[in-house]
């Protein structure tokens, strides 16, 4: 589950809201052990990923760096790359 989850500080363009609560979602999933909760548990599942979801848009918005924001289709091409050559062997 959490191989979905990806960095999301210092890149061209920022990281879209969309991104961010995908990335909570993995991180409940994961911390929760389950996919999708029991109608007993949704609320709390949910409150858990909106609380997540604030967390690291805090985090992510207040981070800085001097480093020269990275390209998401170079940074895919290297995760292809390094996919390929594990298949590979």
């Amino acid at each position: 589950m959490c191989r979905n989850i990806r960095t999301l500080h210092n890149f061209e363009p920022p990281a879209t809201e969309s991104e961010i609560a995908d990335a909570a979602l993995q991180y409940v999933r994961k911390i929760s052990g389950t996919r999708k909760p029991s109608k007993a548990n949704i609320e709390v599942f949910d409150e858990a990923v909106a609380d997540i979801t604030a967390a690291t848009a805090r985090l992510v918005g207040g981070l800085t760096t001097t480093a020269p924001a990275r390209d998401r289709d170079a940074e895919r091409a290297k995760a292809r790359a390094r996919w390929e050559a594990r298949a590979d062997s």
